[in-house]
């Protein structure tokens, strides 16, 4: 995070949960803090790349730029196969892409 920018990001990002908490298809939406809040990690899941195109368009209409005010995205893994306009939408953020290999989800 950038210095100086708790308190507005917080805000920020209750607005965030709030609307995609809305979002049909939205599973899993988490945000965590480092003790000296200069790292956030946000967990996101989605039923499908609908639902994931979904939130992205919303992101980019509400929160997008004071998002990036705040932050510098340092790193973006994506799980699962996602569709090519999932892959369009998020490219300008340099995503690893992570194919299922092995395991199981409860």
């Amino acid at each position: 995070m950038k210095p100086g920018q708790l308190e507005s990001f917080r805000a920020l990002m209750a607005e965030m949960v709030e609307s995609t908490q809305a979002e049909p298809g939205a599973l899993i939406y988490e945000w965590s803090i480092s003790d000296e809040a200069s790292v956030i990690h946000l967990y996101e899941r989605f039923a499908d790349s609908a639902a994931t195109l979904t939130h992205l368009a919303a992101f980019g209409e509400k929160f997008a730029q004071q998002f990036l005010a705040a932050v510098d995205p340092t790193r973006l893994v994506v799980y699962g196969t996602p569709s090519d306009e999932v892959k369009g939408g998020l490219s300008a953020f340099g995503p690893v892409y992570t194919a299922p290999f092995g395991g199981f989800a409860q």
